[in-house]
């Protein structure tokens, strides 16, 4: 139990970290001729790291049989909801300067905006259904067939941000590599054919 508790400390510190950089660049002025989209861009891609690592944890788990990083996923996720909330926040704010009318067409004019804001609404259900309670609630099966839409979210979350790059597609292809092959291993997973184990009766059927 204390070596969860440390690891979650672990990655609550670490997952403030860029927040804490990102402030102090802010501060110092070290984020170049244009700190609104340097931040929009930062939390943006913090997003999808920590959306990216939350559909990992199944597979590596699983892979290299570490049971414990499950009690680690909703934290990641959390996170993951905490920088989108940033995002969409330091655009809403900082770019249209909480223009309600400004915002709406400025999403009509530029559909990655759109896609991206789909991504967001898609994880909103995720972090109010994040607790023990609402796993109780809404029943195990049902609780992880309404997660499995974090998939669709991080998917969104990829194509969001390449529409977005303009000339450097390098860092959103990457992510959408490893998304790709990540949901790649959830299919493999759900449909390979599992060997059946032999047993006396396989080996000596009755005619």
């Amino acid at each position: 139990m204390s070596n969860i508790r440390f690891a979650k400390l672990v990655v609550f510190v670490n997952a403030l970290v860029p927040l804490v950089l990102l402030l102090w660049d802010v501060y110092h002025q070290k984020v170049g001729a244009n700190p609104q989209e340097f931040a929009i861009r930062t939390t943006g891609v913090m997003t999808l790291v920590f959306l990216t690592v939350t559909i990992a944890i199944t597979p590596v788990r699983k892979i290299f049989g570490a049971n414990s990083l499950v009690k680690l996923r909703r934290m990641v996720g959390l996170f993951a909801f905490f920088y989108g909330t940033l995002h969409l926040t330091t655009y809403i704010w900082l770019d249209r300067q909480l223009n309600l009318r400004s915002t709406v067409e400025d999403v009509a004019r530029r559909p990655f905006i759109l896609v991206g804001i789909t991504a967001f609404v898609l994880i909103v259900p995720l972090a109010l259904t994040s607790t023990n309670k609402m796993v109780r609630r809404l029943g195990g099966k049902n609780w992880a067939r309404l997660h499995r839409v974090v998939y669709v979210a991080a998917v969104a979350g990829v194509v969001h941000f390449w529409m977005l790059v303009k000339s450097d597609t390098r860092l959103p292809l990457t992510f959408a590599f490893i998304v790709g092959l990540l949901l790649a291993h959830r299919v493999f997973v759900k449909y390979a054919p599992t060997e059946q184990p032999v047993t006396s009766a396989s080996l000596f059927p009755k005619d």
